[in-house]
């Protein structure tokens, strides 16, 4: 960012430290989730397992998009996104459940638990430059809306494979 749009939102009360800190972990949360929805859609197997692989393989996409958007904000407010994969999974609030299990009830319930921790963490940043800084509000938001669309994607496969498997699969409990 210019110096006189960084210098807009330190003086509406963000510090642009901590913001560019907690940009950052989103960044990281959002490479990891990529690399999970990906590595998932190539060993799903099991119930609804074709439906489930198209939608980890739109949502890796949309979580890639995610992560580029995050670094050019962070390079914006004069930060640097983090650099070295290894500290993706040190910096991130949600980390990645590595798909241990390739049934696709299990990688639903993996993506579930990420999705509603990006749910959280994206309201959590929208809270701290709410009425203080429009572009990275505009940005989280944006994502947000991604996130809760991605969870009722998934809650929608959980129904289709509670319809198949005749009983609940556990994958969107609560």
């Amino acid at each position: 960012m210019g110096m006189k749009g960084k210098e807009i939102v330190h003086r509406a009360g963000v510090d642009v430290q901590a913001l560019v800190t907690a940009l950052n972990k989103a960044y990281c949360d959002e490479w990891l989730a990529y690399y999970q929805y990906w590595v998932g859609a190539k060993v799903a197997t099991g119930a609804c397992a074709p439906k489930l692989i198209a939608e980890m393989e739109e949502h890796a996409a949309e979580e890639l998009k995610h992560a580029g958007k995050l670094a050019k904000r962070i390079i914006e407010l004069g930060g640097t996104p983090i650099l070295a994969p290894q500290d993706w999974y040190k910096e991130s609030t949600c980390g990645y459940l590595v798909p241990k299990d390739s049934e696709s009830k299990m990688l639903l319930a993996q993506n579930l638990q990420g999705e509603r921790c990006a749910i959280e963490v994206y309201n959590k940043l929208l809270n701290m430059v709410k009425d203080k800084d429009p572009i990275t509000f505009h940005l989280l938001r944006q994502i947000l809306e991604d996130e809760v669309e991605h969870e009722q994607d998934l809650e929608d496969i959980g129904l289709d494979i509670k319809d198949i498997t005749g009983g609940d699969c556990g994958c969107c409990a609560g």
